[in-house]
């Protein structure tokens, strides 16, 4: 029951749609929810207002525009890991981030199971 950090990009609309389409183009799983124990472990604190809003059960869409709070947001989460693998689901999450940010059709969904 983890909580994915999914990068899409957005799929230019054709003539006959209405709203653009997203495609994902990069996955950070999270199957033994090491990002979702390190959400736990921050959560409330005021430091996280971004990732505080991470739904385990649902979704949160972070555009490219709030990007730059959700990088600002990740030492907080490198302050309390205590295994490899949370500075690594970190580590990961940073570059999928800073790869949102090189684009303004992109975003970050987490998606909770």
């Amino acid at each position: 029951m983890g909580v994915d950090a999914v990068l899409y990009r957005q799929v230019r609309a054709g003539p006959a749609r209405r709203r653009p389409s997203y495609v994902s183009t990069e996955v950070v799983a999270d199957p033994h929810d090491v990002l979702l124990d390190l959400l736990k472990r921050v959560r409330g604190g005021g430091r996280t207002p971004l990732l505080d809003r991470v739904d385990p059960l649902g979704e949160l869409v972070v555009d490219a525009e709030a990007v730059p709070q959700l990088l600002a947001e990740l030492p907080c989460l490198a302050e309390v890991a205590r295994e490899p693998a949370e500075v690594d689901q970190i580590r990961r999450l940073a570059i999928l981030a800073r790869r949102c940010l090189t684009s303004r059709d992109a975003e970050i969904r987490f998606e909770g199971d």
